[in-house]
């Protein structure tokens, strides 16, 4: 291991180590119970059982079988989550035949990123993160099975549910996939034709037919954002299925890897019947998942220029399971960590590519050989982390790993460790007199790593897109948007801005956005100085900021700034938002349901918690 690796994960240790035992020791005591039907009373037992055939029935009271709760974010209307219609029936014929059951334990809601981006509605997405965590737990919380099954993919949703899972640490879990889309419009030709849109060059009709070409069947969206991002995090914790992710929805395979799914929970559940050789154990995912294996989730982040939003989510995720995590490890990670992958927008590959030239194997393959990865973790499957450098496939009638090619496919897309795109991870931190923002330089060509140009505030993004229709941004700007933190609107994904930033870089202008507000997990080649803690509505120091400020956003020195004097700045007061812009933030869409979690949500280095 690299020793600057090994550090922070034993900083990381100790800054836990309360936390986590107290943690530790609430699985110890609900694992020291008697099973689910055991301790049940017979009515609470009885309406456990009541919709199942009779031969389930016999199998959980008397043959003391374990029993499968599948908490499931079905819909379809989210192309990567369609997909999982059929999956119960797939995982019910799965678990009878290796003499168990399952239920689906509940529904958790899943919206789409894409649908909402630019409206109302995004100002929900982030709360939905917990929300789901909420409903993962009212779905176990009939407290009646031995293990669970968790079927998601996209933005909100992985975390979550993982989140909802950890508080129900002391159960085996495995989370399910259902694949990627087919290819489509290349990533390219759709952004070209949305600079194209925001210029005015084109019209709704030829917008519309390239996005439909793009976002064309069932599964998940093709670049490397928040969704494909997840499945990448999940391989390197070891709680998916090795080599699952990228497996097509409508391949031969994917129902053997589902099936796969089954038998490695009830495997970890200890039931011998679904080791097929392996040792029987017990592995709850409270005790998988620890400081390690949370380093592994961030290395693997940073390896890949995965999305910013990770930064918010698995501090919430290593939240739950008793784990303190802050920006800063992120940046010191960032330092030691390789990036090997180049996927879309980071470069011109979408996920299918990098899949057939290595896909997550590869990468955790070099990150292991590099002393980057800690090998010596607990996963879902019995080879540990090393089972996670092979792919799956087919031999007659078995599924079967192999050892990928020593070779990248394609060294465009993924690279060895040793001859990385770059030395450093696709992430870094930013501090200075505005507070302090994270940005994803991997897609950002080095040579606008750092702009310095008077400011632009705006206080909605609807402000900032009227302004450039007007051409007032036709000039090098760094544009400010305020008052889009987790407490002022949910914090919103502002990847309705790219297409106009990027026209105006493409014009020649020097242009970076600064905002306390999320980009999409596709944030392209615009420099973006985003989540600035703390948010403007808590009194952020990014509120001083005025029109014509003289702004440096410096990502090769890790550097915010507004460029005032130290007195002026000093003097100056946090702009307030204004009492007609907060009651329009929330009412409507159901924003109303909302208000208690922008009271009582944490700041976005803390996770944007709202349990806590």
């Amino acid at each position: 291991m690299k020793q600057g690796i090994v550090e922070v994960t034993e900083r990381i240790r100790e800054r836990s180590a309360a936390s986590r035992r107290d943690y530790l020791a609430r699985i110890a005591a609900t694992l020291a119970r008697p099973r689910g039907p055991d301790r049940m009373g017979c009515a609470n037992l009885a309406h456990a059982t009541a919709a199942l055939p009779p031969a389930d029935k016999l199998r959980i009271v008397a043959e003391r079988a374990p029993n499968i709760g599948v908490v499931s974010a079905y819909n379809d209307m989210l192309s990567a989550h369609q997909p999982y219609e059929r999956f119960p029936a797939q995982i019910r014929a799965a678990a009878h035949r290796l003499g168990a059951t399952a239920q689906v334990a509940g529904g958790v809601p899943a919206m789409c990123d894409g649908v909402t981006q630019g409206r109302e509605g995004m100002e929900l997405s982030l709360f939905s993160r917990d929300t789901i965590a909420m409903g993962t737990a009212i779905a176990l919380s009939h407290d009646v099975f031995d293990a669970a099954l968790l079927l998601g993919i996209c933005d909100k949703i992985v975390p979550g549910l993982l989140i909802g899972a950890l508080h129900f640490g002391h159960l085996p879990c495995v989370f399910v996939p259902g694949g990627p889309m087919s290819t489509g419009l290349a990533n390219s030709e759709k952004t070209k034709v949305r600079e194209q849109y925001a210029l005015g060059k084109v019209g709704r009709d030829a917008l519309y037919a390239a996005e439909s070409a793009s976002y064309h069947g069932p599964g998940t969206c093709t670049f490397y954002g928040t969704a494909n991002s997840n499945q990448m995090l999940l391989e390197a914790m070891g709680l998916h299925v090795p080599g699952a992710a990228f497996i097509h929805p409508h391949a031969e395979l994917r129902e053997e890897l589902t099936a796969e799914a089954v038998r490695l929970v009830l495997a970890n559940a200890g039931w011998a019947a679904a080791a097929a050789g392996d040792e029987a154990r017990v592995t709850p995912i409270g005790r998988l998942v620890d400081e390690r294996t949370i380093v592994n989730a961030m290395v693997a982040l940073l390896a890949t220029g995965g999305s910013t939003n990770h930064l918010i989510h698995w501090v919430a995720v290593a939240r739950s399971a008793g784990i303190v995590i802050d920006w800063t490890d992120f940046s010191t990670l960032s330092h030691l960590t390789p990036l090997v992958a180049r996927v879309y927008p980071n470069g011109s590959a979408d996920v299918n590519q990098f899949q057939a030239a290595g896909g997550p194997g590869f990468v955790i393959r070099e990150l292991l050989d590099a002393g980057c990865l800690h090998g010596d973790v607990l996963t879902v499957a019995a080879g540990g982390l090393a089972d996670y450098t092979k792919v799956p496939g087919r031999q007659g009638a078995r599924l079967v790993w192999s050892a990928l090619p020593a070779a990248s496919g394609d060294d465009t897309i993924l690279r060895p460790a040793a001859r990385p795109f770059s030395e450093e991870g696709g992430l870094k931190l930013l501090e200075g007199n505005c507070g302090r923002a994270c940005i994803k330089v991997s897609s950002v060509p080095a040579d606008r790593w750092t702009v310095e140009a008077p400011a632009a505030v705006f206080d909605s993004q609807e402000a900032m897109l009227a302004a450039f229709a007007r051409h007032e941004l036709d000039r090098d700007v760094v544009v400010v948007v305020r008052f889009q933190g987790p407490r002022a609107n949910g914090m919103p994904e502002l990847h309705k801005l790219t297409p106009p930033l990027g026209a105006l870089q493409k014009q020649g202008f020097r242009v970076a956005l600064v905002t306390d507000g999320r980009m999409s997990g596709a944030s392209g080649q615009i420099p973006a100085a985003i989540h600035v803690s703390p948010e403007v509505l808590a009194g952020g120091a990014l509120g001083k900021v005025r029109d014509g400020d003289l702004m440096r956003v410096d990502a090769v020195n890790g550097r915010l700034e507004a460029l005032v004097e130290a007195a002026e700045w000093q003097a100056r007061e946090v702009a307030a938002l204004s009492a007609e812009v907060a009651l329009a933030n929330g009412h409507g869409i159901g924003r109303e349901l909302f208000a208690g979690m922008r009271r009582n949500v944490l700041s976005a280095e803390e996770g944007a918690c709202t349990w806590l």
